[in-house]
């Protein structure tokens, strides 16, 4: 072997630097997690759409048992019209409101027109305000949502996904690990193979959180779980903070999902995808 070239010992095979020769695809995703993680996106995309749509119906969120319009809110989205008659539309949160016109309180439709809607029709379902058709959407998707969920942790629990790879160790749990973790995802160090732990802490979060409150508080907003089981409202402290709950919880979601796919757009969306699609990804990255 020359000592005046660069090799590389990789998996039994020694590869001259920059060969061009392609690294190995290695297992990194079950089908059960792809399944899960493809027909969840267009449960969660449906049902968020949905949701901002029930929502315009009365965009104000309350803490307790009851809320009207002439009660305080802790959050409102509104549209008002100032001395010069010149429409405003904005966001009021714990008695601050930021001006949101054109996007939130007031937009406009798609033949112009000024809608004082809390959220505009590009991210609702549908489109245009249908509280009816709304629901019929949302309640739908939330059997996909409840099932799925309950069918991917059973069958997790069986081939062992979650003790295996979801799992804090005590080591993990340690400051300096947390830490590191920290410093490795701002430099952009991203984990090939095994999930670090703010990877654990985030897909545990909302797998045993924010799902589950996801589903207990979308019943105790159902009239008919409210007969059968009067004592959720109670657990929840309320209907109207079961309504503020749903809401936190979809933010939660939401925040989740836009740094997920900030995270993918960083370590390299196209071996991501294939993961996630085919179940195997190029090791130590690359397309």
């Amino acid at each position: 072997m020359d000592e005046d070239k660069d090799f590389t010992l990789f998996r039994g095979r020694v590869l001259r630097e920059g060969s061009g020769v392609a690294r190995p695809l290695v297992r990194r995703h079950r089908f059960s997690t792809r399944l899960w993680h493809w027909v969840n996106a267009l449960v969660i995309l449906v049902m968020a759409m949905s949701g901002l749509m029930i929502f315009n119906a009365h965009p104000r969120l309350y803490w307790g048992a009851y809320g009207a319009n002439d009660d305080p809110a802790w959050l409102e989205f509104g549209a008002w019209t100032d001395a010069a008659g010149v429409n405003h539309g904005g966001i009021t949160l714990l008695g601050h409101t930021v001006e949101t016109t054109g996007v939130f309180g007031l937009s406009r439709g798609a033949d112009g027109a000024e809608l004082a809607l809390a959220f505009p029709g590009w991210m609702t379902l549908p489109s245009t305000y249908d509280l009816a058709l709304a629901r019929s959407w949302h309640l739908a998707f939330a059997w996909g949502l409840a099932v799925g969920l309950a069918a991917y942790l059973l069958w997790s629990l069986v081939n062992g996904h979650i003790r295996r790879d979801l799992h804090i160790t005590r080591a993990e749990w340690s400051p300096r690990s947390i830490a590191c973790d920290v410093v490795d995802h701002l430099r952009f160090r991203f984990h090939d193979g095994a999930y670090g732990v703010l990877q654990k802490l985030a897909y545990a979060g909302v797998l045993f959180g924010l799902l589950p409150l996801m589903i207990a508080s979308g019943l105790a907003l159902s009239p008919g779980m409210d007969a059968a089981a009067p004592w959720l409202l109670d657990v929840l402290g309320g209907r109207q903070s079961a309504r503020s709950l749903h809401f936190l919880g979809l933010c939660g979601i939401v925040l989740f999902v836009v740094v997920h796919l900030a995270m993918v757009l960083a370590s390299g969306p196209i071996n991501q995808l294939r993961g996630m699609i085919t179940g195997h990804k190029r090791e130590g990255g690359g397309p």
